[in-house]
């Protein structure tokens, strides 16, 4: 683990500091792509298309894959040698390329199927069925290269060098920004510009990762050998983590099919919803989770149960004490921030009415889909698979059947999808929190302490507050520069609002708190 405790705070700090400039550069991504396309049938496929190979790229890349193989580079690591360190990696490249370039070939041999699967209500439509085809046709090779950049990731992680892995992802942002603004001009259907663009995207990420392993001494050399202890076991763990490290993004492919199946602009109004937590997500919990799981990994926990423990705990309290504002200004200012970020060129009044509404729904889920990501690297870092991958066939099963009895059942459509989503989210961490319980990795304390009242108290004002805003600013009379103004102040008053009451009861800053 870091040498001192304020190393983990130092890099949740710079991995945070990358993941939430990624995060903003990706809203502005996601500002030029509604622009141009608005919640036309072009944007739902570009948007359903995209998360086939995303879905791919986090079960078996940052999610089975790392999740995985962080636990037993951490092994090889702590071991000091150099040789068998070597032979691993490059063992494990050379087999993690083949298959890699086995699914790519298969997806594009079928991707009507995939189609099928994956966007049922875009597959019975000719016109609709055919560009989602071509269009993931261009996009789904970048899988096997934004694997092969989370492979490098694990690796410079594990050496706790956390900032250019944590950046990278703004690359890809850039490049789809220029291709709606620059390329897009240039295609008859402005789609296939920004499908391009994802391609490129995967290239250009892929060789910025090449120097830092050079510096390392970490290079790999691809070479196919099965029989590597080490591969074979990251494998093993793999089977199990597919299901395990992608619970909330199972959900997201139940939601992408139930969305195809709604009516035209649902996948979008649930796209620029979902784009809007992963703000705090990506800040906050993606950031710890990826800081957490190799500090974890490095921790004997035969011999150091309490530090283990520890970091688990401060973790938890870290995303809840964050968590929950994050929730409330969402839920409160859902109408205002997407006026404020999306009303603009095809993407309309009506359309942010109905992405406010998903955008509510899944800010009520908020805190736990943040608890999950601190939750599963307490399993992973022990290299325990299977106990996640159950509570993700229970969330599979529980999302599935509530998405389909609220969105079509009862009639909410897409805000049906969102709900469901958070209530499996909730359901699913209080199923990971009881095992944690039994294990002795989490240990309940006295709910009525300093800390939670804290908190308690913040979230009072901070709703007080941002409800009586609400009633003197009428956002929907404001001009684009108000509207930036107005939200702008709004948050900053919202954040001293609930530091400086939570710091004023606690007597001491964050990392106090976390202790």
């Amino acid at each position: 683990m870091p040498s001192t405790k304020n190393s983990f705070f130092k890099s949740f700090k710079k991995v945070g500091l990358w993941t939430g400039l990624s995060r903003i550069f990706g809203l502005i991504r996601d500002i030029s792509t509604t622009s141009l396309l608005g919640a036309s049938v072009f944007h739902d496929i570009f948007v359903v298309t995209l998360k086939i190979p995303n879905l791919f790229r986090r079960f078996f890349a940052e999610g089975a894959f790392n999740q995985a193989f962080i636990p037993v580079y951490s092994d090889y690591y702590s071991s000091n040698n150099e040789k068998a360190t070597k032979e691993f990696l490059n063992a494990l490249a050379g087999s993690f390329l083949c298959i890699l370039f086995l699914i790519t070939i298969v997806v594009l041999l079928i991707t009507p199927i995939f189609i099928l699967i994956f966007a049922p209500g875009f597959y019975f439509d000719d016109y609709k069925r055919e560009i989602a085809v071509n269009v993931l046709q261009i996009m789904f090779p970048y899988l096997g290269l934004i694997s092969l950049v989370a492979f490098a990731g694990g690796i410079q992680n594990t050496h706790e060098r956390f900032s250019l892995p944590a950046a990278t992802p703004i690359i890809f942002n850039l490049c789809l920004i220029l291709s709606a603004l620059i390329a897009a001009p240039f295609f008859e259907m402005p789609i296939y510009a920004l499908a391009w663009g994802v391609l490129l995207a995967g290239f250009i990420q892929l060789l910025i990762q090449l120097f830092p392993l050079y510096a390392i001494n970490r290079l790999p050399v691809p070479k196919l050998n099965f029989l590597n202890k080490g591969s074979q076991k990251v494998f093993k763990l793999m089977i199990p983590a597919i299901f395990a490290g992608g619970i909330i993004q199972i959900n997201l492919l139940i939601d992408t099919v139930f969305a195809s199946l709604l009516q035209t602009g649902s996948p979008t109004w649930l796209y620029v919803s979902d784009r809007l937590i992963q703000l705090p997500m990506g800040l906050f919990a993606i950031a710890l989770g990826t800081v957490l799981l190799p500090t974890l990994s490095k921790i004997n926990i035969d011999s150091h149960l309490s530090d283990f423990v520890e970091q688990v705990k401060k973790g938890q309290r870290l995303v809840i004490f964050i968590g929950i504002p994050c929730f409330i200004g969402l839920a409160i200012c859902a109408n205002d921030i997407l006026s404020t970020i999306f009303l603009r060129g095809e993407f309309n009044q009506g359309d942010v009415h109905q992405s406010s509404k998903s955008l509510i729904a899944f800010s009520i889920g908020l805190p736990f889909f943040m608890l999950m990501k601190v939750l599963t690297p307490a399993f992973f870092a022990r290299k325990d698979t299977k106990t996640p991958m159950y509570v993700a066939l229970f969330s599979l099963v529980l999302n599935a059947s509530l998405n389909y009895i609220l969105a079509f059942k009862l009639g909410y459509g897409h805000v049906g999808i969102a709900v469901g989503s958070s209530i499996s989210a909730f359901l699913s961490v209080l199923v990971m929190e009881a095992i944690l319980i039994k294990q002795n990795i989490v240990v309940l304390n006295n709910p009525f302490n300093k800390f939670n009242f804290s908190i308690l108290l913040s979230s009072a004002f901070l709703v007080f507050f941002l409800l009586v805003f609400s009633e003197f600013i009428n956002f929907d009379g404001l001009t684009q520069l108000e509207k930036l103004f107005y939200l702008g102040l709004e948050i900053c008053i919202s954040i001293i609002i609930y530091f400086g009451i939570s710091k004023a009861i606690n007597g001491n800053g964050l990392k106090g708190m976390m202790n």
